[in-house]
């Protein structure tokens, strides 16, 4: 049988969808991108915010048509939207045979035969379960770079967010197990590891009794193949010397670091339930860039948080202007049922939060421009992501960039480089949020 997968939402989630489709493979299960040809077709869905709620459901719904004008018998939805939202599922969505729950997607294989026997059923573990699967991932994203997901769940409870309630409490996954996958992913030819959990920061905490992030890091950077190690979702009030020493002193590790901050306002990021303020936020962004003066930092924020003023988006402004960040996002506030913002009184207009979003997007994209610029006339390595076909040009991406949420370098040479190729490119243009350049031998 043919399965077809599709997977939505964060790289967490894809990291989800890799071990389903090692399972599946280590079953006998073949797999296909056509949607006509798929006899089981599975959607990992994402419900983060209303956006996302809506992907899911449209997806579900246009798969659903393959019963009818395809070969497939049996449409299974799993992940985020199936865990939140399984009564409904059921109810409203009828061509779904199986919803498989966040915890639960190692039931991937059984949740197939029972489909393929006429069994409709859902597959709910605890919550707070961790699965623990030795299958072995197939890589979805070229083979040059994987994700970790070194923990599942969150204990932060920020009143804007639904993550604890469909992912569960903060579970880091044993440092052993975390060693032997990324061993087994630089056996298959990937040279950067990114590591991702909700907050990689607390690694550690539930299992060890302390951060355990850095001593990690420094077991992962023993791996023979693995070239860079990139950190993502590190809380800003997490982030300790012991951290930035490790990240400061092994060279493997990118001179980059994701740290969502969400405001710079005192009180907003109160009613967030966020751990820092403004000075904080501050002092730690400072000392990030004095013990490490090349260091990239990419940032979210959420714009139109319920009760924001204009005084206090300005308090923003002014923040992302002073600071200066080399990656930035921007996410309008979206009031999520079941949880404590959405309650809030005070909500903001659609329009202003649009608005608001858009102007410090605006303000980052100079900043983001300027900063290019900069990098006009600077050697540096560069991992080699394709080649542009009828051009003698290449796509890479630089440490400062994460794959695909931050830029590229288009690179012309007359070599012939391979996905994954590390080399120097000497920096000769800048083209907005992606720069331009040319091998130069080191």
């Amino acid at each position: 049988m043919k399965v077809l997968f599709v997977s939505l939402g964060c790289d967490k989630n894809l990291v989800d969808t890799e071990e389903m489709l090692g399972m599946l493979s280590e079953s006998g299960y073949q797999f296909t991108n056509d949607e006509i040809e798929a006899d089981i077709i599975v959607i990992n869905s994402c419900c983060f915010i209303n956006d996302a709620k809506e992907e899911s459901i449209n997806t579900i719904i246009e798969m659903g048509r393959y019963k009818e004008i395809g070969k497939c018998k049996g449409l299974i939805v799993t992940g985020c939207l199936a865990q939140r939202y399984s009564e409904e599922i059921r109810r409203e969505l009828p061509e779904v045979d199986a919803i498989i729950g966040t915890s639960s997607y190692d039931a991937i294989v059984c949740a197939i035969e029972d489909v393929k026997n006429g069994i409709k059923k859902e597959y709910m573990s605890q919550l707070n379960r961790l699965v623990d699967s030795d299958a072995k991932r197939v890589i979805t994203t070229g083979g040059h770079y994987a994700h970790l997901k070194i923990a599942e769940g969150c204990n932060k409870m920020c009143t804007y967010c639904i993550i604890p309630k469909i992912r569960g409490n903060y579970r880091s996954v044993p440092m052993e197990k975390l060693v032997k996958r990324a061993e087994y992913l630089a056996s298959q030819g990937v040279k950067e590891l990114i590591l991702v959990a909700q907050e990689t920061t607390m690694y550690g905490v539930d299992i060890y009794g302390k951060k355990s992030l850095p001593k990690l890091l420094k077991e992962l950077c023993k791996i023979s193949g693995i070239q860079w190690i990139r950190i993502m979702y590190c809380y800003p009030e997490e982030i300790d010397d012991e951290l930035i020493e490790v990240i400061k002193n092994e060279q493997k590790i990118c001179k980059y670091l994701d740290m969502p901050i969400q405001h710079a306002s005192d009180r907003i990021l109160k009613l967030m339930g966020r751990r820092t303020n403004n000075a904080d936020l501050y002092a730690i962004i400072s000392n990030l860039r004095k013990e490490i003066p090349e260091i990239k930092l990419r940032t979210t924020l959420i714009s139109g948080f319920p009760g924001e003023t204009q005084e206090e988006h300005e308090i923003l402004m002014k923040f992302v202007d002073e600071i200066e960040f080399d990656r930035l996002g921007v996410f309008s506030y979206s009031a999520e049922e079941g949880t404590p913002a959405a309650n809030f009184e005070e909500q903001i207009e659609d329009n202003i939060k649009e608005d608001r979003r858009d102007e410090i997007m605006e303000l980052q994209q100079e900043i983001a421009f300027d900063k290019a610029e900069d990098m006009i006339g600077k050697i540096i390595p560069v991992i080699i992501e394709g080649h542009i076909p009828d051009e003698n040009a290449y796509v890479g991406r630089t440490y400062m960039d994460a794959p695909g949420i931050d830029g590229n370098i288009f690179i012309t040479t007359d070599e012939d480089l391979m996905s994954g190729d590390f080399c120097f490119v000497k920096v000769t243009g800048a083209l907005e949020y992606d720069l331009i350049g040319e091998i130069c031998v080191q």
